[in-house]
């Protein structure tokens, strides 16, 4: 009988003990927590939002009418003269309009926003968009790649704890998915719904730890071999101008890629760049849970050659892992409708963030709160550890400017 007692004691204390290794963590990290689970959420629908907010990206689909790509690629260097391209890019969905990055004759880069099926020019903008500041921002923080991606991708590890202590402390978790959060008091509520997103987001915080852990790896020396593999480049060979083909060549192009790939649908053409003198041609090609750089034919602009065709279904394991992180992470490979549950459960997985404060703030700290409102005592209870996540935001809103300005 007293070893059942002791027993009995024993779990309860070790559970408490991991119940307060995930409150501490979902206190002191919330800020900074919700910042990158907020800005990933929004940059899941970031082509949308673009869409919504500039009328230029807004297409019509028609039906058995396309502009080549050498229509597209003369007017949108009409519409910049001097200007130089580097890539043209067919959107998402037929409703977009199609991007050409050329990089203008005062050295930034502009986007010309054309219509896929007439080639008409809708409007020359900057090369700032909302996806790329959210990109970017959710990537790096706007920081240099070796500092702003081991920052962002080392949530990963508060995210498995808090995964792990979440469950263990959870008792008989599995019967939360369908429990109703009570009313009441924002006591009630802030928890129950705390659980309730927790229990849902399951799977889905697992496979952002894996994802983000695998960008950490890649930085970290592990990434796969390149799909795109480039030739030696000296400094002085850079800095040489490569001729540019035409809008009639590169519709001489497209037909030896088609050609040579005739199941790749192209929605991304590389114009020649240091390392790689051919144009390419990327796209899809049937292969699940790739990236368009996964198929792919590039061609010679002179000989008409073929120098390099990649398909998906013929990369490495390693390769195949590389290529899967992006289209897991933020759920397109699925189309519209994979971005909207990813956007869904990402807005559940920041909702985590500020109902745990709110536990905090109504639970934890009763006797602290006396006359203040539950904010105040949450906000007490961050203390200092959001000073550093406002810095991160601080500088990330300092150093956009100039990175949007290509």
């Amino acid at each position: 009988m007293k070893a059942t007692t002791t027993g009995t004691a024993r779990a309860p204390k070790a559970r408490s003990r991991w119940w307060r290794v995930h409150a501490w963590l979902g206190l002191k990290l919330s800020l900074f927590m919700a910042i990158i689970c907020l800005s990933g959420t929004l940059a899941v629908v970031a082509n949308e939002l673009d869409w919504l907010a500039d009328p230029a990206l807004r297409a019509s689909p028609a039906a058995g009418q396309s502009a080549s790509w050498g229509t597209l690629a003369d007017n949108a260097l009409n519409a910049v003269p001097g200007g130089r391209i580097d890539l043209m890019e067919r959107g998402p969905d037929p409703w977009f309009a199609t991007t050409v990055v050329i990089k203008a004759a005062d050295g930034h880069r502009r986007r010309v926003l054309l219509d896929p099926a007439t080639g008409e020019v809708n409007r020359v903008a900057g090369f700032g968009s909302i996806e790329r500041f959210l990109r970017d921002f959710h990537r790096r923080l706007m920081l240099p790649v070796a500092i702003g991606i081991p920052l962002v991708t080392s949530l990963a590890f508060v995210l498995l704890t808090s995964l792990i202590t979440g469950l263990v402390t959870y008792k008989k978790f599995w019967k939360g998915f369908f429990k109703r959060p009570r009313g009441g008091t924002l006591r009630k509520t802030s928890g129950d719904l705390h659980r309730l997103f927790g229990v849902w987001s399951l799977w889905f915080v697992a496979l952002v730890v894996v994802t983000s852990l695998w960008y950490l790896v890649e930085l970290l020396g592990a990434s796969a071999p390149p799909t795109l593999p480039l030739q030696t480049v000296s400094k002085a060979e850079r800095k040489i101008a490569l001729p540019q083909p035409s809008g009639a060549d590169l519709d001489r192009l497209a037909a030896r890629a088609a050609t040579a790939y005739p199941e790749l649908t192209v929605s991304r053409v590389l114009f020649p760049f240091p390392g790689m003198k051919a144009v390419g041609f990327q796209g899809e090609a049937g292969t699940t849970l790739v990236t368009e750089k996964a198929n792919a034919v590039f061609v010679d602009p002179v000989s008409n050659a073929v120098t390099l065709k990649v398909v998906g279904d013929q990369l490495s394991a390693h390769q195949r892992i590389a290529e899967m992180a992006d289209p897991l992470h933020f759920g397109t490979f699925g189309g519209l409708a994979t971005k909207l549950i990813w956007f869904v459960f990402g807005a559940g997985l920041t909702a985590l963030s500020v109902t745990g404060v709110m536990i905090y703030a109504t639970r934890l700290q009763p006797a602290q709160a006396g006359s203040r409102s539950a904010w105040s005592v949450a906000i007490r209870g961050v203390s200092w550890w959001s000073i550093p996540a406002l810095a991160l935001l601080i500088i990330a809103l300092w150093l956009t400017p100039a990175i949007l300005a290509g």
